[in-house]
This record gives C-alpha cells, structure tokens and sequence, in this order.
C-alpha cells in the first residue's frame, strides 16, 4: 500500500495543465504514491485535447484525505483561474475544523507568455495555503532543473500565443523534481 497520498487538483482549458497534471502524477505513482487526479470545470474544456478522458471533479474529501495536494492553474492577469478559486475558496468548513493544515502544498502553472504573471499566481495561491495552515514546498532552487525552467515558486509553462506549444523536457524534468521534493518532504514530516 502507498504510504503517501497525492491529490492533484487542477483547472485546464486547453489542455497544458492537464498534461502537466498527468505528468505529476504518473510520477507521484512511479515514487509510490497514492493519487487523485481531479479536474475542476470539466464542461469547460468540450472539445478541446484531452477532453473525454477528464477525471472526475474534486471534492474537500480530496483534500482531506491527501498528505501532498499539488493545485495547477492557467495565469489569469496574475491569479489563480477562477474556477479553481471557487473551489478552494468551498473549502471554508474543512478550514475551519482544521483539517487542512499541517499538509504540503506546491502549485504549477501556465501562460502565453513568459512574463505572463505565472509567479504571482503561484503566489498567490499561496497566500491561500498559508490560511489553511499549509506547508508550503515550492522547488526552490533545489536541483539543477530549477536553474533551467527559472521558478522557484513552482513550475510553469508557457504555451505561446496559440496556446499550442508543448509540454517539453524542460518543463517535465522541473514537474517531476517538483512532486518528488513534496512528497520526500511529506514522508519526512510523517516520519
């Protein structure tokens, strides 16, 4: 059995932080983790890449229930992507009892263009998660990936003016340090 639980909640429109999130997760599960693929919004993204094999929209138990919660989101004029927000911001009660602190969180995002606000939106989101009483582990520069992809905040994308530009080497090479540096920390913490 997996002796570390991953919930990887995200938004997706056209599909980058979709790929981004399956990424983290296939790599969350090569390290022995337990995941949950959650996307929020689902009926947004008809049509586009990826879109009829969606999993299923999160829920606080998602949260609850993991030691590592990864959010990934689209840059939207420096923030989180509101159908993220609306999530996150029903998590009120589960707040409230507790039941989200003392639990590591990171984030990951995309945007058009390189200085397309994806480290205020990492930011951000985690202002959120030092309200929950979240333990922030962002990559920092903690590995040579980290010099490469440029943010310590988390990892971001960037998609182009089309939004077609692919998820490469760079960015998967920083998506796997990520999640892997989250979940050793985690099992530190419960160790």
């Amino acid at each position: 059995m997996a002796d570390t639980k991953v919930a990887i909640i995200y938004y997706s429109v056209t599909g980058t932080i979709d790929t981004m999130a399956r990424r983290l997760a296939a790599t969350a599960e090569a390290a022995g983790a337990e995941v949950r693929l959650r996307a929020v919004g689902r009926g947004d993204a008809e049509g586009q890449p990826g879109s009829d094999d969606r999993p299923q929209e999160p829920t606080a138990d998602d949260v609850v229930w993991a030691d590592v919660v990864l959010f990934g989101t689209p840059t939207r004029y420096g923030n989180v992507a509101g159908r993220l927000k609306v999530f996150i911001d029903s998590l009120g009660a589960q707040w409230f009892q507790g039941l989200l602190a003392d639990k590591v969180y990171a984030g990951f995002t995309a945007s058009q263009t390189l200085h397309g606000g994806q480290e205020a939106t990492l930011l951000s989101l985690y202002t959120t998660i030092h309200h929950f009483g979240g333990i922030v582990v962002s990559p920092g520069y903690t590995d040579g990936s980290k010099f490469v992809d440029g943010n310590p905040y988390g990892v971001g994308h960037v998609t182009g003016a089309n939004n077609d530009a692919p998820v490469e080497d760079v960015t998967t090479t920083a998506l796997d340090h990520m999640v892997t540096r989250a979940i050793t920390v985690s099992r530190r913490l419960a160790g």
